[in-house]
């Protein structure tokens, strides 16, 4: 496996973004980026959006994106060669910043072999490192943040409460805001109360695969009259949903994949834990979060993660904005119930109210944006 060269011999900023949430942050960063400095060279390897907004795009790790320990093992061999092959990359351009976003597994792995290296500041070179999107040392794995400190030049949080975890090191950690607060963010969902009922059943193929069928028994358990918009971020997940409605196509409904850029407007959802469920919360869509993993992977997360819920939404609210289906209660009567309060007007009201508590948490402070504290870097 071999990176492409950076058009003009050149790379002022290299971006690694791993799964279609990160490569959504990144592009918006990017765009940022270039509104205080017009001339940056930029690259990533990351995914479509960032390819969109004019980032040269040296590889799409997007569609190869998975979580848990089962699904990290069988595509080892695939990561090792990219790993050795981005290393290769940066050695020999030396990008004055390294924006890692999210994905820590990869990219905390890949700050330590630079410093190792001689090629990152914390190893005596002139990379600086920047982590945008703070691992969620809050719910486990809490010690990586003491390693980071030695390998990173600063993190931007996108949660306000993620800067007191790292109180205890020398790492300089800024909330930076959440690019979903944002004014300028156009989300691809909306909330219309006569709307049809939305399906997002994730990005990772291995998790679309589980989740997905729980939620269309679940509509089988309902009357979806008006019928049901399921949402897709790439033709990997497409093909997925096309297999999986092959064997669980509900009789009678009528289901519409459509491309997350093509939008939606819905009057309830059923979503899964991941990037999407925050966005759902943020307009203000009523609805319930769905969850399955490979059943070693849930054993071991049931182990090692001790946070009270899953959605971000809920856990920054404290309470359950959206009602939580883990593993065995996605049972098809349970959702479907569920949903069917989300038209009422009581539940209606009180996501709205929890929507508003949401954005007004999540804006970024004054003078504290991504783009401006990696230019500060530069």
């Amino acid at each position: 496996m071999k990176l492409e060269d950076p058009q003009n011999g050149r790379c002022d900023i290299c971006v690694i973004a791993g799964e279609h949430s990160g490569d959504e942050h990144a592009a918006l960063l990017a765009g940022d980026l270039w509104k205080e400095s017009p001339d940056l060279q930029i690259c990533a390897v990351g995914g479509l959006k960032l390819q969109s907004v004019g980032v040269q795009l040296l590889h799409d790790l997007t569609e190869n994106s998975v979580v848990g320990v089962v699904e990290v093992l069988r595509n080892y061999g695939y990561f090792r060669q990219l790993f050795a092959a981005i290393l290769e990359w940066l050695e020999k351009w030396r990008p004055r910043v390294l924006v890692l976003v999210d994905y820590p597994g990869f990219n905390l792995r890949l700050a330590q072999a630079l410093r190792a290296r001689g090629l990152s500041r914390k190893g005596g070179g002139k990379m600086a490192i920047y982590q945008y999107v703070s691992p969620q040392i809050w719910a486990w794995k809490g010690g990586r943040r003491f390693k980071m400190a030695k390998t990173l030049d600063e993190v931007g949080a996108i949660f306000p409460f993620e800067v007191d975890c790292y109180s205890d090191t020398s790492l300089d950690v800024h909330f930076v805001g959440h690019p979903f607060a944002r004014e300028d963010y156009r989300p691809p969902v909306s909330y219309a109360p006569n709307g049809k009922l939305l399906l997002l059943p994730g990005s990772r193929l291995q998790a679309v695969s589980r989740i997905f069928p729980a939620m269309l028994r679940a509509c089988a358990e309902m009357e979806c009259k008006e019928g049901v918009t399921v949402l897709y971020p790439g033709e990997g997940v497409k093909e997925q949903l096309e297999r999986d409605l092959e064997i669980h196509r509900p009789k009678g409904v009528k289901i519409e994949l459509l491309p997350v850029a093509q939008g939606a407007a819905a009057g309830a959802v059923m979503t899964s834990s991941g990037t999407m469920s925050l966005i759902c919360a943020l307009v203000g869509i009523p609805g319930a979060i769905v969850y399955r993993a490979h059943p070693l992977t849930y054993y071991l997360g049931k182990r090692l993660v001790k946070i009270p819920y899953l959605g971000m939404a809920n856990l920054i609210l404290g309470e359950a904005m959206y009602p939580e289906f883990i593993q065995g209660e996605t049972r098809p009567e349970l959702l479907a119930a569920c949903v069917g309060r989300a038209r009422e007007q009581q539940v209606i009201d009180e996501c709205l109210l929890n929507s508003q508590k949401l954005n007004e948490a999540l804006r970024a402070p004054h003078g504290y944006t991504a783009a401006q504290r990696i230019a500060h870097l530069l």
